[in-house]
């Protein structure tokens, strides 16, 4: 009974979120119906946090109130006196504005990638394989997960393909040989744990290499563009290696003290894995069709980022598997996790893409400026950098993150007497990999791996937090005082 009535409050709290911000006074400098976006963001934000409704639910019915409000919230002055602007046109289309974003549909393949290998049965072949070599301890399933990830970063500019389509796939096979299953208790077995270190790695090795994340490119550019400064390949590797070399070394362990899994270890599971190898026979004419399509991708991902985008790829590779029978049209028709995590994923870029088409982002961009006269370069630096890191909550992708803050926070840095900007530069591009760790939808594998249901809500945004401030203050007192020193 005392659950029910929690239940029903909780209800409320995003609500009164979204009221007490939207009360307070509008702040110097931002039109009113920017404020009262932001509120009813917060309060999105806030029912997200408290999952009092589904996650998708809750994107749908947080883009509709801003889509039927939109008049007040969403529009300015400056829109209505355009004699040619229609309010009710531009709301639905700014509403559906997500389901065109690249990533949302990077983010469907992935699942059915994943689907693709349990239907075949390659996911669980390798994931037996994995736990046969090293199940004898969880620690070093996580070790071998983190390699996993960092031995392929180097080469796949999309960390969405390369965690969502290809770590993920598989990785989503341990847990139920151990009989870890999602949305249960018994997902703390290892579920929980493997995933976290899957997606936690993910965010690491995205920093750590200029072609590991497309938005680094994107960075490169806009650094050449704004500062006239080149950054190669190599000058990014050493800059982030310290700190990203560091973490990933320590991320296994980090994770199995902080969210330890139930099963530290057996000798049992490994032989049972060996046993359902020699059940399962040799491979199966449906996991060699798999494994060439998911080769093809990845040479593509690989090689052809100049010429093909990574989504179309992935829904090509769908396209293939489905003609192959490895896969079926009812079959990804009935994937209901892929469908939520679509739908959630889409109506949240359309709403971060509100706080930028408003004039919040920039409203916060040059209050920034305004209140960092004064300070030394150093100490403004590394608080420029800590903040461009958490206005991520803000965002459901780095790429709009780059684009919308990275120009401005580079102008400000550029206006401080002293700033070494290279250094600042690079700390300030190097935060988009390990931003995405976050929240459940920083980044494009993160609706994925909450998505798989081994880590509920609650412990996906403590942990988010809890390994942003570690990988952030990674970066920042080991990283950057060696490129202090160095350049």
């Amino acid at each position: 009974m005392a659950d029910e009535k929690k239940a029903r409050w909780i209800v409320f709290v995003p609500l009164a979120v979204t009221l007490a911000i939207a009360l307070c006074p509008t702040p110097a400098g931002l039109e009113r119906h920017a404020w009262y976006f932001f509120a009813l963001f917060a309060g999105i934000i806030a029912e997200l946090i408290l999952e009092s409704f589904p996650f998708a639910a809750t994107g749908l019915m947080g883009s509709a109130i801003v889509a039927v409000l939109a008049p007040w919230v969403l529009f300015g002055p400056n829109d209505f006196a355009n004699p040619k602007f229609n309010a009710a046109d531009a709301a639905i289309k700014w509403m559906l504005t997500g389901w065109s974003s690249t990533t949302v549909w990077l983010v469907f393949s992935a699942f059915t990638f994943a689907l693709g290998y349990e239907k075949s049965g390659l996911g669980r072949r390798i994931a037996l394989i994995l736990v046969k070599l090293m199940g004898r301890k969880t620690l070093l399933l996580g070790y071998a997960v983190m390699l996993s990830d960092a031995l392929i970063a180097p080469f796949t500019s999309s960390n969405t393909a390369r965690s969502g389509g290809i770590i993920f796939p598989i990785v989503r096979n341990l847990p139920e040989l151990y009989e870890s299953k999602p949305h249960d208790p018994s997902s703390r077995k290892i579920g929980g744990y493997v995933m976290w270190v899957a997606f936690a790695t993910t965010g690491v090795t995205s920093s750590m290499f200029l072609t590991a994340l497309a938005p680094n490119l994107l960075c490169v550019e806009i650094i050449k563009k704004t500062a006239k400064i080149d950054i190669s390949w190599i000058d990014w590797f050493l800059a982030a290696a310290p700190f990203g070399i560091v973490m990933l070394l320590l991320l296994p362990l980090l994770v199995y003290w902080i969210y330890p899994p139930e099963i530290k270890e057996g000798e049992e599971v490994p032989k049972w894995a060996a046993a359902q190898l020699q059940e399962m026979g040799p491979v199966s004419r449906q996991e060699i069709m798999l494994a060439m399509v998911v080769f093809l991708a990845i040479l593509f991902w690989i090689f052809g980022a100049a010429f093909i985008n990574a989504t179309t790829v992935a829904l090509a590779a769908v396209t293939l598997m489905m003609l192959l029978k490895i896969v079926t049209w009812n079959d990804v028709a009935g994937n209901k996790t892929a469908w939520n995590t679509v739908v959630l994923l889409a109506f949240l870029v359309s709403l971060a893409e509100g706080l930028s088409s408003t004039g919040f982002i920039h409203w916060v961009d040059a209050s920034l400026a305004s209140h960092m006269q004064g300070f030394s370069p150093i100490v403004t630096m590394y608080v420029l950098v800590a903040i461009y890191f958490f206005c991520h909550y803000m965002f459901a992708s780095t790429t709009p993150h780059t684009t919308a803050m990275m120009p401005v926070m580079l102008a400000v840095g550029m206006s401080v007497p002293g700033m070494p900007i290279k250094v600042f530069a690079l700390l300030l591009s190097m935060t988009h990999g390990i931003m995405g760790v976050i929240t459940p939808y920083a980044t494009g594998p993160a609706p994925i791996y909450y998505g798989a249901g081994y880590i509920p809500g609650k412990d996906f945004w403590r942990l988010g937090l809890i390994f942003g401030v570690l990988f952030i203050s990674a970066l920042l007192f080991i990283s950057a005082p060696i490129m202090l020193a160095t350049n």
